[in-house]
């Protein structure tokens, strides 16, 4: 490939840097490696890399701090790669702007998983009213039509209310991403809305299982991040 796409870690282990290096230069990215906050501010300036792997435990800035300092002008995606598995500081990442959560140990397969997803989700486009630019959604048997405002499993059209459809094509517009309970209910009923809790989101989400899942109580497309949010999966 004549443009390698260039993967900026910023880790102080150097043992986990190192490894995540020979992980991504073996299957085809081009690295750069950083071991603080500061110097990994500076390298995606000079470097704009494709995507950036990002741990919180650094040595001269929180990583959170790093992200935030980033989300003021950069779009550039980011996954959090972080031995921090609280569900309260996945989902305050998550609302900062970070595209994944990865918690350490993980595996080479997901890695690489989660670093194609971001990639993609960067790279397409879907408008917030859930209009895309003619193409429909497509994974594994569900179709979107955001034209026809239509949704489609395995070709038979799935009947959703107008929340239920704004649901549905919000997770599709982040695929792949955890979307916090929080960014959904601000997103689907406004940020000064009357809704106080997850319950009427939870409710919703339950009969969208039961009209596109053949088993709703193991979803095949849309899946529960325990305390933090959804993800529709990325099955392309």
């Amino acid at each position: 490939m004549s443009h390698k796409i260039t993967i900026l870690a910023i880790e102080d282990e150097h043992s986990i840097s190192n490894l995540i290096s020979t992980i991504l230069t073996s299957n085809g990215y081009k690295v750069i490696l950083a071991h603080s906050g500061k110097e990994g501010l500076s390298l995606i300036q000079s470097h704009r890399p494709d995507i950036v792997l990002l741990d919180l435990g650094l040595p001269d800035i929180d990583g959170l701090e790093v992200l935030k300092s980033l989300r003021t002008w950069s779009a550039t995606p980011v996954i959090i790669v972080s031995a921090r598995g609280k569900e309260q500081e996945k989902v305050l990442a998550l609302d900062l702007g970070a595209d994944d959560y990865l918690t350490k140990p993980f595996g080479t397969s997901e890695l690489l998983a989660r670093i194609r997803t971001a990639l993609r989700h960067s790279q397409q486009f879907i408008s917030p009213d859930g209009k895309g630019p003619g193409e429909p959604f497509v994974t594994d048997g569900l179709r979107i039509d955001f034209d026809r405002r239509q949704v489609f499993v395995d070709d038979e059209e799935i009947r959703l209310t107008q929340i239920e459809y704004k649901i549905v094509t919000l997770l599709a517009r982040h695929v792949g991403r955890v979307l916090t309970y929080d960014f959904i209910i601000s997103q689907i009923w406004g940020p000064n809305g009357t809704i106080r809790d997850n319950q009427l989101l939870r409710v919703n989400m339950a009969n969208i299982r039961r009209k596109m899942e053949k088993n709703p109580a193991e979803p095949h497309y849309i899946v529960t991040e325990v305390g933090v949010g959804y993800r529709m999966l990325d099955r392309k």
